[in-house]
């Protein structure tokens, strides 16, 4: 069964940055894809990131795109999420997801929300 463990999540000022890590287990493929979403408060789950660990290919949110940047440590089974110059409006819940694929696909903010999910870790961006 696929778990993840979300960490490195807390409270941040504006223009900030934070790095997340989503640490991987009980995947029965060697390599799968990994997404980032996030939920604020009253929101639906918005997909942030999303990395192909076979070959690095990611795509990104529009909201994010040229502050966050995700990368992934295979030997580690860990995705990272840097994120800088944070928003007001990046505060939210952040998870991992997957639904077991390979490749990320231009659908996987639709795909993955069926798929295995973490517990999130919660980033507060504030001053």
């Amino acid at each position: 069964q696929v778990q993840f463990v979300e960490s490195g999540g807390g409270l941040v000022q504006p223009g900030g940055s934070l790095r997340l890590s989503c640490a991987a287990s009980g995947f029965t493929k060697d390599y799968v894809a990994i997404g980032w979403f996030r939920q604020a408060p009253g929101k639906g789950r918005e997909g942030v990131s999303c990395i192909s660990t076979i070959d690095g290919s990611t795509y990104y949110g529009n909201s994010v795109r040229g502050r966050f940047t995700i990368s992934r440590d295979n030997a580690k089974k860990t995705v990272y999420l840097q994120m800088s110059n944070l928003f007001l409006e990046d505060t939210a819940v952040y998870y991992c997801a997957t639904d077991d694929t390979v490749q990320c696909g231009s659908s996987w903010t639709i795909l993955f929300r069926s798929g295995s999910w973490g517990q999130g870790t919660q980033v507060t961006v504030s001053s």
